[in-house]
């Protein structure tokens, strides 16, 4: 017996469709029923219910097909079955029949809008409104707002819904029913109530003193429907979205309305109105207080998308406002052994970014058995948090730091290991006490790690941190087992972390020339070319001796020069006798050529005239300039900037200027091109203005003697200033030349010209102009070398900002420095944020600069500015920028 209970419980778990292996061709004969005399409605509800699933599965009609179809199903309007009907009007609407063909079926739809029977009203408001043109809805528009207030809810509803649908293509006919969309808001209907306040707030939407006006008139009571409720919920939100940007008193107009909304007896109302106060901009621990709570009432709910809509809602606030939620963790505890693991993902994340110090070692007991039950997508979620937690509480970092080491041995994908690994390396350059532990859990991850990307990431990081440890040989074993074990790839990465090893203690050389010398009978070529270039780099015959720094700086400096200039450099680099030298490399990060930065429709603006495309536009400039004697003796180029128009899009002439640094004087570049082309412009000079700029004295002009229709040239302006200082100014700029007219017809210009004048915009130098993006590859170890002798540190208020990512922006913009490791993305809703950022100033001298941001609530932002370089000047200089 139990067997037959087996094999039925088996065959309910089958899964059965009753569409299976339904081909187009054989629907389509069957539809033919639709033609017989006497009408099966059983049966042809079932052709319908093929026809419809086909549809849904994408399958494509030809035209003949589904006029074919559609005629057929005409003819059911003569059938009196009221479930065939409906099946009728879905396969209508479906079908989206052409403008000749809704006729047919215009006079059946419009006697049934105005049938007795009011399911057949409702559903022929639907198809009509979905089928028919503007010409036609003008003949049914009558009957469109009788029905709207129709004493059937359901009537009611169906038009209020075609109105939404409609107002997508005829609103100027949809804004005609306001005063019945007004009425049908009134209703006691809660769906009609509910679409009714969607329709006559989309109507409106464009209007913001209409839906304020709206918003005030309803908070006042008159709405009874939860589902409208939730819809004016929202609707109030934007109302003080809007007015909170207009309104500096600091009083949140509606907010009594929302708080009153908590004590509502819907659910669904209630959390709406606890959503939405805690959504608000700047809101108040005060204001946050009666959501929280209500929320917490929702942890204990005994329906799970109650428990789910509640954690997930204090999840976002705990980013935020942690210390408002920490009164709900004991609650959130009992659901870290929840059902559902959505809700126990939440509760967990939540926690850990509430939780206290003294609470860590018990809630990451809870989440050891937990980590088992659920997805990796949910495990890379709660790994993040335990960062944060270990970054929160340092002293915490051994439990920390063994659970992320006890997960990271488990099963699990690249992206989960990956982000378990991320985590131990952030934890080990912040936290000095967790190197050792680390770095150990990570080697022993590396020993059965199968995926070649986290192997080479964490063998790189041991290069760097795994000398500087008290014991820096207990590593060897683990890097060179890969040499012996691993993929070539793999086996390359372990040589180079060797070296390093080899480069930093003394001590150790010898054993690492011994393993150094067996990689050079390896099998793969770059394994073989990395341990032949470090046995010759680290010289001598592998005795204790100090390494020289020439080789530290190669194994663990920094690359000051952007990857893609060196590539060019390399590739333009022809074999000579003269070796390759690094530091004709341009540092500057290597900007757009202007041919691409220019818009669609606009005049080209060239670097250098006659010249091939350049290379890189430094290497263009460089070239341009020195080919000028009047610049020729400047010396050598520092910076050039981006172009800045000085003109707006379309106009006469296009103009922009790119400034260019020495060290004594600066350039300005000014790229004209004239775009008419009845004109030939001679003799094309800028004058510029520089009363507003004290610190500059012109000195040379050279001026453009031939600017033809659509050919870009260069005029330029060339200033002396005070040596290596950054001196700043506004100048004023106004294109000065003559005009002669050009004959269309032969091409030739007239002889005799006319003097005239165009305004430009101003043009500035200002302190990043004196700043090259230089980035560096391990800032860590950048900031360290440059050392604390010439560092500055201070404190600025940077005011009221819109968001702390604004004034990161406004910041890395001012100072004209390239950020670097990703800083200057700042996360959503983030109270704090750490910006790192690097440059050469005018002089080559390095510059590293620490940001750490605070906002509060009041939008006020702190900055916190460290700055280390290799001149003390030149710290004292950007902190001058700051202040100023």
């Amino acid at each position: 017996m139990a067997q037959y209970v087996k094999k039925d419980d088996d065959r309910d778990e089958e899964e059965y469709s009753p569409f299976l292996g339904i081909e187009k061709g054989a629907v389509l004969q069957e539809a033919r029923v639709f033609n017989d005399p006497q009408l099966d409605s059983r049966r042809c509800s079932q052709v319908i219910t093929k026809l419809l699933y086909l549809l849904n599965q994408g399958e494509t009609f030809t035209k003949v097909e589904a006029t074919e179809v559609f005629f057929s199903v005409t003819k059911l309007f003569q059938a009196k079955d009221i479930g065939l009907r409906r099946m009728v009007y879905l396969i209508i609407k479906e079908l989206s029949p052409s403008s000749d063909e809704v006729i047919i079926v215009t006079s059946s739809l419009m006697k049934d809008m105005n049938s007795k029977t009011d399911v057949y009203r409702a559903n022929a408001i639907r198809v009509l409104c979905r089928i028919t043109d503007g010409t036609l809805l003008t003949q049914i528009e009558r009957y469109l707002k009788q029905a709207i207030v129709d004493k059937n809810p359901v009537v009611a509803s169906a038009a209020l819904v075609s109105g939404i649908h409609l107002l997508q293509t005829n609103p100027e006919i949809v804004k005609r029913w306001s005063n019945e969309v007004q009425e049908a808001v009134q209703s006691r209907a809660a769906l009609v109530q509910f679409h009714a306040l969607a329709l006559l707030h989309q109507i409106r939407q464009n209007d913001r003193l209409a839906v304020s006006k709206l918003v005030t008139s309803l908070t006042r009571g008159t709405v009874r429907s939860p589902l409208a409720q939730c819809l004016l919920i929202r609707y109030t939100s934007q109302v003080i979205r809007e007015s909170s940007m207009n309104n500096q008193s600091g009083e949140r107009p509606f907010y009594d309305y929302l708080e009153g909304c908590l004590r509502h007896k819907a659910e669904m109302v209630i959390f709406e109105a606890a959503r939405a106060i805690t959504e608000l901009n700047g809101v108040t621990s005060r204001e946050l207080t009666p959501a929280i709570t209500v929320l917490q009432l929702f942890l204990s709910s005994s329906k799970p998308v109650l428990r789910f809509a509640a954690v997930r809602t204090l999840n976002k606030v705990a980013m935020t406002h942690p210390m408002a939620v920490t009164n709900c963790n004991i609650d959130m505890e009992s659901l870290i052994s929840d059902q559902n693991r959505s809700i126990a993902t939440l509760a967990i994340t939540t926690l850990l970014k509430t939780g206290n110090e003294s609470g860590v070692d018990r809630l990451m007991k809870q989440i050891t058995n937990f980590m088992s039950d659920i997805a990796d997508e949910f495990k890379i979620v709660v790994v993040d948090a335990i960062r944060s937690l270990c970054l929160k509480f340092p002293l915490k970092y051994r439990s920390l730091m063994n659970f992320l080491s006890n997960i990271l041995r488990e099963e699990g994908g690249f992206e989960y290991k990956k982000a378990i690994v991320d985590s131990i390396v952030i934890l080990i350059r912040d936290i000095p006490d967790a190197k050792e532990s680390g770095l150990l859990h990570l080697c022993e991850f590396i020993e059965d790690c199968e995926f070649t990307y986290l192997s080479t990431q964490i063998l790189h990081f041991l290069g760097l941190e795994g000398p500087k440890t008290s014991d820096p040989s207990k590593y060897i074993r683990y890097i060179y087992n890969r040499v012996i074990l691993e993929n070539a790839t793999v086996r390359a990465s372990a040589v180079s972390t060797l070296a390093k090893f080899g480069a930093m203690v003394d001590s150790l050389k010898p054993r690492i020339f011994v393993l150094l010398r067996r990689c050079l009978y390896d099998n793969d070529d770059e394994v073989r070319d990395r341990a032949t270039l470090y046995l010759n780099t680290l010289g001598g015959d592998g005795s204790v001796v100090e390494t020289d720094k020439d080789v530290k700086d190669f194994l663990f400096g920094s690359l000051d020069i952007p990857l893609a200039n060196l590539e060019t450099s390399l590739k333009n680099y022809e074999p000579t006798e003269e070796p390759f030298d690094i530091s004709s490399v341009p540092k500057e990060v290597k900007s757009q050529p202007l041919a691409e930065k220019k818009s669609a429709g606009k005049k080209p603006t060239a670097l250098g005239a006659p010249p091939p495309a350049p290379t890189s536009t430094v290497d263009a400039y460089e070239r341009l300039l020195s080919s000028i004697p009047e610049f020729s003796t400047f010396g050598p180029l520092f910076k050039s900037s981006a172009p800045v128009e000085l003109t707006e899009a379309e106009t006469e002439y296009a103009v922009n200027v790119v400034k260019h640094i020495f060290d004594k004087h600066v350039v300005f570049q000014y790229n004209c091109t004239n775009t008419i082309p009845e004109q030939l412009l001679e003799n094309v000079v800028v004058v510029v203005d520089a009363s507003e700029a004290e610190e500059f004295a012109e000195v040379a002009t050279k001026p453009l003697k031939s600017l033809p229709y659509d050919t870009p040239g260069q005029t330029f302006v060339a200033f002396e200033k005070p040596e290596g200082v950054p001196a700043v100014g506004r100048f004023s700029n106004v294109l000065k030349f003559l005009v002669k007219e050009v004959d269309p017809s032969t091409g030739e210009a007239e002889e005799d010209g006319v003097e005239d004048e165009y305004q430009l915009e101003d043009s500035e130098i200002v302190a990043a102009d004196y700043m090259l993006k230089v980035g560096v590859s391990n800032f860590r170890n950048a900031w360290e070398s440059l050392g604390p002798d010439f560092e500055r540190v201070d404190e600025y208020g940077l005011g009221p900002r819109e968001s702390l990512s604004e004034a990161v922006n406004a910041v890395i913009n001012l100072l004209g420095m390239q950020p670097c490791e990703g800083t200057e993305v700042v996360a959503a809703n983030s109270r704090s944020h750490t910006c790192l950022l690097s440059g050469v100033y005018i002089g080559n001298v390095k510059v590293l600069v620490r940001l750490s941001f605070g906002v509060d609530s009041s939008k006020e932002v702190a900055m916190k500015l460290a700055v280390r370089s290799e001149d003390e000047s030149v710290s004292d200089a950007i902190h001058e920028v700051v202040a100023n």
